[in-house]
């Protein structure tokens, strides 16, 4: 739980500056008046939300001006109530906008928090419209609710994620970036320092950290180039006047609820945010549900669905999507087969894989290799680069010059989508393993077999082959728990931006 923020699904947040005024340390701690609040609201915030928020206004003014001048221009009964119907529409937009909060500086530029409250206000203000038009008899309506708020809701997406395009570009480079203190043990305040380098787009950089009494790591020193700043009744303190915008609390020896409580009564009023890790598995999305047992909020799991309707609609889904993108890319797939063939040597490279429940399946991709590759991997073993039971060489002498290009934008793995098409592979799933690995697999890794392996995943999204072994497990796992449509969605937008800039690819 948390009071602001989850780790697993954070947004980033409004924030403290070092001189805003101090908070008390109590329970009856001054809260900061909202001037003084606002005061710590960094200028690129401000000005990120005023833009989104001019961008909005700009779009729906020209949206409902397009719709008054397609309306008709004879009869004035008429085109006063196309006037009418476009400037109630305008309004209940943004009055939806306003409601649901989807200007809130907090869900802006990170996650998908941003698109849910657009969606939520513009379905919320096409069935209020509808309703009232079907209630009042108002035929002029039914344009503004299928084609003008669609059409606005197209365009402002657009927009938004345009914007947040350019500010990921910013993050990237360092800028526009949240300073979050974190707190809790060494090994959980190391793990979040790499999460959030590594994923700079969501807009976080540890700046500080607060650690058990007693750790290892004692104040002054650094974790991961982070600098300690104090045992765990400083931290309000440090959140007070070290500049952090974020309270980001992991678990910890000695910090039970009592003392989280404290933490965020001490932090009401003040700009602060607090997220909390709560300790459990990475489990998200549907599975996850607050029951309240005598007022005690408890999160509640339900089991993991690997049947059912949304299993047979995921199928129906990834035999479609195959079929359309073998057309698409047929041109691409005749290139390719006569470029392997003229290197030597067969087009196509099958190999054993595991599936589903265990079962075993040909995989075929182009031939990226030299005829014998299989025969000198005991050879190569010793200069092995591969995470866990997996081999892998970045410069590995077995791949021929063209199976270097296909390998750097994964062409190698379009003949998979015949794999996807016979029902043995997912577009989107866990990598697919070798017997030998999963020979090897523990207990953990072997729920990677529930689900069908993928042609892409979290794994591909999130590093590919500079994963490490347990990070590489770890995100299967996470799609194996909280597989949605929308998480696959998701996965396979990304994974056009990992192909084209070969993350991982080797």
């Amino acid at each position: 739980m948390s009071t602001r923020h989850d780790l697993g699904n954070a947004e980033p947040a409004s924030a403290l500056s070092a001189n805003a005024a101090p908070l008390g340390t109590g329970i009856g701690a001054r809260p900061v008046p909202p001037a003084e609040a606002t005061h710590g609201v960094d200028r690129w915030e401000r000005t990120y939300r005023s833009v989104i928020v001019v961008s909005d206004l700009t779009l729906l003014v020209l949206c409902v001006l397009a719709g008054i001048g397609l309306g008709p221009l004879t009869a004035s009964d008429a085109r006063r109530a196309s006037i009418i119907t476009g400037l109630a529409t305008g309004l209940l937009i943004v009055l939806a906008l306003v409601s649901v909060r989807a200007w809130d500086g907090r869900v802006l530029g990170a996650g998908t928090a941003e698109f849910r409250r657009l969606y939520r206000a513009l379905v919320g203000a096409a069935g209020v419209l509808g309703l009232v038009a079907l209630a009042l008899q108002i035929s002029s309506a039914r344009p503004w609710v299928f084609g003008v708020v669609p059409l606005f809701g197209a365009l402002c997406l657009l927009a938004r994620y345009g914007l947040r395009k350019l500010l990921h570009r910013e993050r990237v480079h360092g800028n526009c970036l949240v300073p979050v203190l974190a707190v809790g043990s060494e090994q959980a305040v190391a793990d979040l320092v790499r999460r959030t380098r590594r994923d700079p787009h969501f807009g976080w950089r540890v700046t500080g950290a607060c650690l058990p009494a007693g750790s290892a790591s004692g104040t002054g020193s650094t974790i991961a180039g982070v600098p300690v700043l104090g045992d765990l009744d400083a931290v309000s303190r440090e959140a007070r006047v070290g500049g952090h915008r974020i309270v980001a609390v992991a678990p910890a020896p000695g910090w039970g609820p009592g003392r989280l409580q404290r933490l965020a009564w001490q932090l009401e009023g003040s700009p602060v945010d607090l997220a909390v890790d709560p300790g459990l598995m990475e489990i998200a999305g549907p599975r996850l549900h607050i029951t309240p047992v005598d007022g005690l909020p408890m999160l509640r799991l339900s089991q993991p669905r690997f049947t059912g309707g949304a299993r047979l609609l995921k199928d129906a889904v990834d035999r479609a999507g195959a079929a359309v993108l073998l057309l698409l890319t047929l041109p691409i797939l005749a290139l390719v087969a006569a470029a392997v063939r003229l290197d030597g040597g067969p087009v196509f490279y099958r190999q054993t894989r595991v599936g589903v429940n265990g079962r075993t399946f040909g995989m075929v991709k182009f031939r990226s290799m030299v005829v014998d590759a299989d025969t000198r991997v005991a050879a190569l073993s010793a200069e092995n680069e591969g995470a866990g039971p997996l081999f892998k060489m970045r410069a590995d002498p077995r791949i021929t010059p063209i199976g270097r290009v296909l390998r750097k934008y994964s062409l190698d793995e379009l003949p998979q989508l015949f794999n996807v098409l016979s029902g043995t592979m997912s577009l989107v799933g866990p990598r697919p393993p070798l017997p030998t690995e999963v020979a090897s697999y523990g207990p953990d890794a072997r729920r990677r077999l529930l689900v069908r392996p993928g042609m892409t995943g979290l794994w591909q999204v999130s590093g590919r082959s500079d994963l490490s072994w347990e990070e590489s497990v770890r995100l299967d796992l996470r799609y194996v728990e909280n597989w949605t449509l929308a998480l696959d969605a998701s996965i396979l937008w990304k994974t056009v931006g990992a192909v084209l800039h070969s993350r991982g690819a080797y």
